[in-house]
């Protein structure tokens, strides 16, 4: 159940990251309301999943995935470039969260 917590914390973290880039600095209501209650619900459920997940280990998988997915929302939705040294600089991420979660914290 903490795992659906985790996965609902990074769709709403997500959600709310794409939603921000619509608010136009908090100016337009319906993008800025969604973008709030976005934020609330993922620190909500983040909150829920850490009661029985590795804070190192929910982190990293959090912020893996939402690197890699906010990059793909800003490429294909808002059209915005990443050269071959940042996609090199994800793959170094994710490999950094990959070694974390295998090797990072005691089992």
């Amino acid at each position: 159940m903490y795992n659906v917590f985790l996965a609902i914390a990074i769709g709403g973290e997500l959600l709310g990251t794409t939603f921000l880039k619509y608010t136009e600095g908090f100016t337009k209501l319906w993008p800025s309301l969604i973008t709030i209650v976005s934020y609330s619900i993922c620190f909500y459920c983040f909150a829920k999943a850490l009661e029985h997940i590795n804070l190192s280990f929910a982190y990293a998988i959090w912020s893996g995935l939402g690197i890699v997915v906010s990059t793909l929302v800003s490429v294909f939705l808002f059209k915005e470039g990443v050269t071959p040294a940042g996609v090199f600089g994800i793959l170094l991420i994710l490999t950094g969260v990959v070694i974390l979660n295998l090797f990072g914290s005691p089992h």
